[in-house]
């Protein structure tokens, strides 16, 4: 299986759970946060009856990228099996099996190789309390984003209390 098939499989297996959302692409010229936009978007247009009345979110690409940092690997592929595994307003909850979510979130990375850059909204551990700078309209969203080998990943989950 060429790397696109495969990071295409990965994603969508990872983002099985409702209110996660997931896209890949070719590396391009475009701003990684550009690719978070995107995706944020998709979410807002799917989930806007459940964002609170009159909530906004960042609209411009710019935005995005003011709520992005980097974080490292380690701290990536944990940010992407919970994204996917766990619900972001309820963090005891599962959406799926963590084992899965974690040996499709190391494929992805391992894919994008060991020189991949990955950002986050997310500052803090997973269960030990956490911050993140907004990316959409929800009370609660989570990105974790990559570009590596040729490649840009993001990973999504949108959620309201």
């Amino acid at each position: 299986m060429h790397d696109e098939d495969l990071l295409a499989t990965l994603l969508v297996s990872l983002a099985k759970a409702p209110r996660v959302y997931s896209r890949w692409c070719w590396s391009s010229g475009e701003d990684l946060a550009h690719h978070v936009f995107e995706a944020a978007k998709v979410a807002e247009e799917q989930w806007a009856h459940d964002a609170v009345k009159g909530a906004m979110g960042p609209s411009s690409v710019s935005e995005i990228a003011a709520a992005l940092g980097p974080v490292d690997r380690d701290a990536a592929l944990e940010l992407m099996v919970n994204l996917s595994a766990s619900n972001l307003v309820y963090p005891n909850h599962t959406h799926r099996d963590r084992a899965h979510a974690a040996r499709a979130a190391e494929r992805v990375v391992s894919v994008l190789g060991p020189t991949a850059e990955w950002f986050s909204n997310i500052e803090g551990s997973w269960l030990n309390g956490r911050a993140w700078d907004p990316v959409t309209m929800f009370t609660f969203d989570g990105v974790i984003a990559g570009r590596g080998a040729g490649f840009v990943v993001v990973l999504l989950q949108v959620g309201e209390d």
